[in-house]
């Protein structure tokens, strides 16, 4: 039981994860502060790292549907990688991902006036162009999830082009889990959050007894 993973934690220190449903829920998910900072960071998660971003199998055949709505939005460099390879491709570790630009721009990335880095499928999304938000990875960095056989492992992905989120978080009192609250419904259910939501209260109620 996830209550009693927890005690075993407080009482003997062990790096342990949560056990949620069949998931595995690193601690770092409800102990770390987060809130996305994008006037700080202007969306630097979509134009750094050297792959694109984890897709489902549906959400692939989703992006090649919704392609024909957002074209125009699209960079032109970004149009020519779709042209030559698709929506996504495989990356080094097996995973499929969305196709980037000079090996590390999503091709779904697109620019507002002040150079901040927007999603061309959130915008069109929020203009009711399309029915699809963005792919569930995207939603619910900086956490990243893993299926492995008999098991979903749910971690948290600290990155250093998200320093700022992660100074607003601890202003603001927000974990993790809490800012994701609306991703990680979306991906596990509400059920699935609010038994991860117990434990999490009675995680940091143990602790404070303990201090």
């Amino acid at each position: 039981m996830p209550l009693l993973i927890v005690r075993y934690l407080l009482l003997y220190m062990e790096p342990v994860m949560l056990e949620i449903g069949d998931t595995l829920v690193s601690l770092d998910v409800i102990e770390k502060e987060f809130i996305c900072n994008l006037e700080a960071c202007l969306g630097a998660c979509c134009i750094e790292g050297d792959a694109g971003a984890p897709l489902e199998e549906e959400e692939r055949q989703k992006l090649k549907d919704i392609l024909p709505v957002i074209w125009d939005d699209l960079l032109p460099a970004a149009q020519s990688v779709i042209r030559e390879q698709g929506v996504a491709y495989i990356d080094q570790e097996g995973d499929v991902v969305t196709s980037i630009v000079n090996g590390k721009d999503c091709v779904f990335t697109c620019y507002g006036a002040n150079g901040m880095c927007y999603c061309a499928i959130e915008k069109a999304y929020k203009e009711g162009r399309i029915d699809f938000y963005k792919p569930i990875s995207c939603h619910l960095y900086p956490i990243r999830t893993k299926k492995y056989s008999g098991f979903t492992a749910v971690n948290y992905n600290r990155w250093k082009i998200c320093k700022a989120a992660e100074v607003l978080g601890r202003k603001e009192g927000v974990k993790v889990y809490q800012f994701l609250k609306e991703p990680l419904i979306r991906k596990f259910g509400e059920v699935w959050y609010n038994e991860l939501n117990e434990v999490a209260v009675e995680y940091e109620r143990q602790k404070a007894q303990d201090d």
